[in-house]
Order: C-alpha cells, then sequence, then structure tokens
C-alpha cells in the first residue's frame, strides 16, 4: 500500500499545508515536523512561485516571503530529503508537492519527476495544469512512481467521471469558488460532488479550500475522507514566524481532533 493510501487507511484524514521555505528552509522543516507529531496524516508542500493565480493573499504573502528568503525547488528537495532522513526521526507519512506548472517545466519535467522519486515525494498537486492537458505530464510521473492529484471543483461537473477515472492518489474536491482563504461558510453541495466522485472511483475524497475551523472540518468529514487546510496554517506563520512550531501543532492537533471525531 502506498504512504498515500495509508494516509487514509485509518479513518478521516487531515492534511496541511506549508509555504515551502517561510520564513526558511530549516523552519519549514521543523513546522512540518510538528504537524505529523500533532497528528497530521499528509503533508502538503508549496512550491513559492511569483505568481499563484489560484492563491488568496495569506498564501501569496507566504510565496513572497519565501522567494526572497532565498527557496529554490532544489532546497525543497533537500527539505523533503531531510524530513525522510534516516533512523528513529524519519516521517513516513505521505509528502506532496503543491506547484504551479511553470517551476516544474522550467526544471524540465522528467528531471523533476526523477528527483521526486529520489527524494521522497508521494504527490504533486498542480492548480493551473487542466486535466486535459496531464498526458504527458501523467506519463512521467507515473514512471516515477509520483502521483498526479487532480482537482475537481464546482464548476467541474460535466467532467467529474473522466477526471475521477484517471486520478491517482486522491480527489481534491475545492469547497468553493474563488481563491484559497478562510470563509465563514462554504455553501457548496458537497454531498452532491463527493457522490459523483464516488461512483467513479474508490479512491479517496478530501476537501479543500476556505476551512479553518473545527466546526467545518468536523461538517466536511462527514462526507469526505479527509479534509485539506491551508491558509490557516500559513497565516499562523506569518503571525508568529519563527516560533509558530507550538502555535501551528496545537492548531493541528485541534482539527484532527474535529475530523476524527
Amino acid at each position: 500500500m502506498s504512504r498515500i493510501a495509508n494516509a487514509f487507511a485509518n479513518g478521516k484524514a487531515f492534511i496541511g499545508f506549508v509555504s515551502g521555505g517561510d520564513p526558511s528552509i530549516e523552519k519549514s522543516a521543523e513546522f512540518i515536523r510538528a504537524m505529523v507529531n500533532a497528528g497530521a496524516d499528509l503533508v502538503e508542500i508549496g512550491i513559492p512561485f511569483s505568481d499563484p493565480i489560484a492563491e488568496g493573499k495569506v498564501i501569496q504573502e507566504a510565496n513572497i516571503r519565501a522567494l526572497n528568503a532565498g527557496a529554490t525547488i532544489e532546497k525543497l528537495f533537500g527539505l523533503v530529503e531531510s524530513l525522510r532522513g534516516e533512523g528513529g526521526d524519519a516521517l513516513n507519512v505521505p509528502l506532496v508537492f503543491l506547484s504551479y506548472l511553470n517551476p516544474v517545466f522550467h526544471y524540465g519535467y522528467e528531471r523533476f519527476f526523477a528527483r521526486c522519486e529520489r527524494s521522497g515525494i508521494d504527490g504533486i498537486i498542480i492548480p493551473d495544469l487542466p486535466f486535459e492537458e496531464q498526458g504527458e505530464l501523467r506519463d512521467i510521473a507515473v514512471a516515477h512512481g509520483v502521483d498526479l492529484i487532480s482537482l475537481i471543483a464546482p464548476t467541474s461537473e460535466e467532467r467529474v467521471a473522466a477526471i475521477a477515472r484517471n486520478a491517482a492518489g486522491f480527489l481534491y474536491v475545492v469547497s468553493s469558488m474563488g481563491v484559497t482563504g478562510e470563509r465563514g461558510e462554504i455553501k457548496t453541495d458537497l454531498a452532491s460532488i463527493i457522490a459523483s466522485v464516488r461512483a467513479h472511483t474508490a479512491l479517496p475524497v478530501a476537501v479543500g479550500f476556505g476551512i479553518h475551523t473545527p466546526e467545518q472540518a468536523a461538517d466536511i468529514a462527514r462526507l469526505a475522507d479527509g479534509v485539506i487546510v491551508g491558509s490557516a496554517i500559513v497565516k499562523l506563520v506569518a503571525e508568529y514566524g519563527d516560533k509558530a512550531a507550538g502555535p501551528v501543532a496545537r492548531y493541528v492537533s485541534a482539527m484532527k481532533a474535529a475530523v476524527r471525531t
């Protein structure tokens, strides 16, 4: 069983996101370990990019901080390698990159996915890569054992079957239209979307975008197999900087408890 499958094997999964390199590579490693120790079942690591079109202000600003601090794809691969490590402190939870297509293209598709395989990356989410254009990239990712994780938006109704049938890892259902960021209320008919997805695949379904309270997490966990939280965690990093490990761990612990209730 793959690491991603394992993340969903023992009940509802909590998936946390960090912007890689914010405020530094070393601190990102510390925050990821804190999240895992607090109960995160899978961690997404954002590759910073200058024009992250699907992101709200919180993650946009984190991208800028990371780039200004010198974050690069090569350093993020090093981060992953340090987390996998050896011995008792090696992380065995799935680690997934979230990247826009441009950085992957410029690194080189074959080179990028070969490096993912060597470093221990389990999957990648590319928000600006339409399903219909995944072909070449999917083949390269598969050859290196990396799941190309697909997103399903509230507007994807006519494409759900095709996306679900060709999915890998898990399905990322976007809870709301617009960019990432906390939302006071999620009004999308998630039950219908998730039911449609499950009619075409046995892969787990996780929901993200806008989720930030334990109450929201618990509500969504009743429908989905996992809950994804990004902006709320990145916001804590922005607020506490180098000292964010404790606040992040406490937040993740509370959210994990809500998801598993």
